[in-house]
């Protein structure tokens, strides 16, 4: 029966031993408007007005355009060369002239990779990336591999990006900067966390000047620095050649090719942020598949000169490494160290331009971690791999659980690595790699089933075959040689990674199996409705059972019957309310909200046609939202004053033997709309439904 409440008015006992409250007003009062506290409207000033979901253009607010979506996505790809040729030019120190063809097979890789995502884009329109390729084409415990990977990879990437930043920075700063740099890299992803909060396009925005400065100085630097040398390319041309007969008669061709292979392999961070477009495609403007292909020209195009470029400069400036200084440090200030005009030292301040902006420009490139892992992460959790609650979107409409989740896992693997970014870099690219090949493996094995239906399926199977056994290399060679120096971790944490999905999924399966058994019992039941049943509208001066329900399913049902048994006779009408969760699955225009709305309806009319059917009057009631717990509040307020006499029931599944992370697992949607209701002095009941798992 509804919990007790303070009666001041004599009450009096039906004939089915049920107590009958004393009439209230014919309506609860309107709510006076909520004052916003300082907190309140210190959220609205940092994270910005909540999304009207009923504007149609919201979605086309949202959305964007290639050039963004390049600043936004592309940002992770062209950073890399910060660190990618870097890290490839130190493995061949003393054979400094393999640049030249590193340089090449840089930029041919490159265009392989993004090549094969853009058919990735048009066999998955919708989004998915990898983790969708490998689950589709592979089987889901590919899949499963696949995403976690990803996940992993962005929480890396924002790791990387970030520390890759700050020692960028901190590259023209004094030593004694040195000790502040952990402290400066959280700071840096505390605000990005802020921006991302606020919603993808705005810190895309925010961050847009960065990146043409970034694209400005790297022009002229490698443009300089390539030209600068062009009447000396000749004798370059033969001291390559001189240099590798050398190196070839001492070494021998196996030596050489394992030396080759090594560099080329620890340089594979230069490719990472290729597939963020295939996975980030729901946030493009449409038409979606074009807007992406356009993006992955523009990724490629940018990282093929820059990458490439970088790696001859430093051949042909001669860098060298030096303490506390990144690769492209020494070789900004060689071409730009000398640079004067009317006295002043232009070429230093060009520096430190340079350096700020690759600096900044890797803050930028940690948006694709905080764009594509929370997309993941919602991809995962309704497949259910990861805990549903990262499907849920904010008022914002960005998923702020996946949001945050990547920003503390940043910060922890920030505190653990102590910002090392060459430990970070190894962490980083073994993961891209397993995710590169897990999608190539797939996409080679639908060229193989389509091969009836494709004319040219063997071009494109020979394409995705031969970059997966470039991505198949590299990752093999990375992961040999640097297991002992920090491989082993990234292993570890994506086993476990992996092994925490699949015991969720376990979890939800048994959940799903449970709720089946009340499905094939309880949907039986005829749901057709009496002409005369249908015609009765609730009278609103008699008790109201307010059910709030999801789908049409057992458990609602169950409840419904619970109701029944619980209160024999005493409810003649039944209220069916629910809200249409705006989740990632249902965020991909307005046409899918649409559909939200009449699938909603559609079952909420299935409930009444039941309830009719059992002699009950019935209506519905419904709201479509991102937040479900103000959404319910609001429509729940409204049918307090509406029908006067209503009582809230709520479904609760309630398990056998609790564990303390079903709490991460379900959300205690049921006791938090309690809590909230009986504050606003609407009676509610908690129905327990049982689990025996």
């Amino acid at each position: 029966m509804p919990p007790a409440a303070v009666v001041t008015a004599p009450c009096r006992r039906l004939e089915n031993n049920l107590i009958e409250l004393p009439e209230e007003p014919s309506g609860l009062p309107e709510p006076a408007p909520k004052k916003e506290g300082w907190g309140g409207a210190l959220k609205r000033l940092v994270l910005g007005k909540p999304r009207d979901l009923k504007d149609p253009q919201v979605f086309h607010k949202l959305a964007l355009v290639a050039f963004l979506a390049w600043v936004g996505l592309g940002a992770d790809g062209l950073s890399s060369s910060s660190y990618g040729p870097d890290e490839a030019f130190r493995a061949i120190l003393g054979h400094e002239y393999l640049a030249i063809f590193l340089a090449l097979l840089t930029a041919i890789t490159v265009l392989m990779l993004s090549i094969s995502y853009s058919h990735v884009v048009e066999h998955f329109p919708s989004g998915g990336g990898g983790y969708l390729v490998a689950t589709k084409l592979l089987g889901p415990t590919a899949g499963v591999v696949s995403g976690s990977a990803l996940v992993v990879d962005y929480v890396l990437t924002i790791t990387v990006s970030i520390c890759s930043g700050v020692e960028a920075i901190l590259s023209f700063m004094p030593l004694s900067a040195q000790p502040y740099r952990l402290p400066m890299e959280l700071a840096a992803l505390f605000v990005l966390l802020l921006l991302n909060l606020r919603g993808v396009k705005e810190s895309i925005k925010t961050l847009l000047p960065i990146f043409l400065v970034f694209l400005a100085t790297h022009l002229l630097l490698i443009t300089y620095g390539i030209f600068a040398h062009v009447g000396r390319l000749p004798q370059i041309a033969s001291e390559t050649h001189r240099q590798l007969s050398s190196d070839l008669g001492t070494l021998g061709w196996w030596a050489l090719l394992m030396i080759f292979l090594r560099a080329y392999s620890l340089g594979g961070g230069t490719y990472t942020g290729i597939e963020a477009v295939s996975n980030g495609i729901q946030i493009l403007k449409e038409p979606r598949v074009a807007t992406a292909k356009r993006t992955m020209l523009y990724m490629a195009g940018s990282l093929i000169f820059t990458a490439g470029g970088i790696l001859a400069c430093y051949l042909l400036w001669q860098a060298a490494p030096q303490e506390g200084k990144t690769m492209n440090a020494v070789l900004l200030e060689r071409v730009f160290g000398s640079w004067q005009a009317g006295g002043w030292q232009v070429g230093v301040w060009l520096v430190v331009v340079t350096l700020v902006s690759e600096g900044a420009l890797l803050f930028v490139a940690a948006q694709a971690g905080f764009i594509d892992g929370p997309r993941v992460l919602a991809n995962m959790a309704m497949d259910s791999f990861a805990p549903h609650r990262f499907a849920n979107l904010s008022e914002r409409l960005v998923a702020r659980n996946g949001i945050v989740l990547m920003a503390v896992a940043a910060a922890l693997v920030m505190i653990y690595t102590k910002g090392q970014v060459f430990l970070l870099v190894v962490l980083y690219s073994i993961n891209v790699f397993l995710t590169f090949s897990l999608t190539q493996l797939g996409m080679s094995r639908f060229w193989v089933r389509e091969r009836h239906l494709q004319p040219g399926w063997w071009k494109n199977l020979a394409l995705h075959g031969a970059t997966f056994m470039l991505c198949a290399v590299i990752l093999v060679v990375t992961t040999l040689e640097k297991f002992k120096e920090g491989g082993w971790l990234t292993l570890v944490i994506t086993a476990s990674f992996i092994t925490i999905c699949l015991l969720i999924k376990r979890h939800y399966e048994g959940v799903r199996a449970e709720i089946g058994q009340l499905d094939t019992i309880l949907t039986q039941i005829p749901s057709s409705a009496p002409l005369a049943a249908e015609a009765e509208p609730i009278d609103r001066n008699q008790p109201v059972a307010a059910l709030l329900v999801s789908g049409y399913g057992g458990l609602g049902i169950h409840s419904l019957l619970n109701i029944m048994r619980l209160f024999p006779g005493y409810y003649k009408n039944v209220l069916f309310l629910s809200v249409g969760a705006v989740d990632s699955g249902a965020f991909k225009g307005h046409g899918e909200l649409e559909r939200l709305e009449k699938s909603t309806e559609e079952n909420l009319k299935r409930y009444v046609d039941l309830a009719r059917n059992m002699g009950l009057r019935a209506e519905y009631r419904y709201r479509i939202g991102t937040d479900v717990l103000q959404e319910a509040e609001s429509l729940c307020g409204e049918i307090g004053r509406e029908f006067p006499k209503a009582v809230f029931f709520l479904g609760k599944l309630v398990f056998a033997k609790e564990k303390f992370y079903y709490r991460l697992l379900h959300n205690d949607t049921a006791f938090a709309i309690q809590k909230r209701l009986q504050f606003s002095g609407l009676m509610t009941v908690i129905l327990p439904i049982r689990m025996r798992i």
